[in-house]
């Protein structure tokens, strides 16, 4: 059975890997709407470490302001992130099969600008041993 830290990290590991996935579909060009997703993702996963970090309960969602409510139980610094995971949650699923949507290159950057905000937001607050903060 994994303990804390291995979930801790697990989470992290997933969300890494999401923005460098959202980072190449970005540099390509070819897959902006891909990107906005994996930024969604990233984002998403870093909440999650966050409150597997803290052994709050979460449900399995992509609502990123329903995941920001919970975390700001533990710190009420989080309302501070809202309203950017307010502008990524409807990369998971609204958009994703949304055929009319087909961002720019702006988006995008707007949108992994929003996903390592969160990352920064959430690693500052993780336990120094979850994570490498220099990725």
């Amino acid at each position: 059975m994994k303990n804390i830290t291995d979930l801790i990290r697990g989470w992290i590991r997933k969300a890494e890997s999401d923005l460098e996935n959202a980072r190449m579909c970005a540099q390509c060009g070819k897959a902006l709407d891909t990107a906005c997703f994996h930024a969604q993702q990233a984002a998403e996963k870093y909440l999650k470490a966050y409150l597997t970090a803290r052994s709050l309960a979460f449900p399995f969602v992509h609502n990123l302001e329903k995941l920001i409510e919970i975390c700001s139980e533990s710190d009420p610094d989080f309302s501070s992130v809202k309203s950017l995971g307010a502008d990524l949650t409807p990369y998971a699923v609204e958009l994703r099969y949304d055929d009319e949507f087909w961002p720019d290159i702006t988006t995008v950057r707007h949108a992994l600008d929003a996903a390592l905000a969160i990352k920064e937001f959430v690693l500052m607050r993780l336990p120094s041993d979850t994570a490498d903060r220099e990725s």
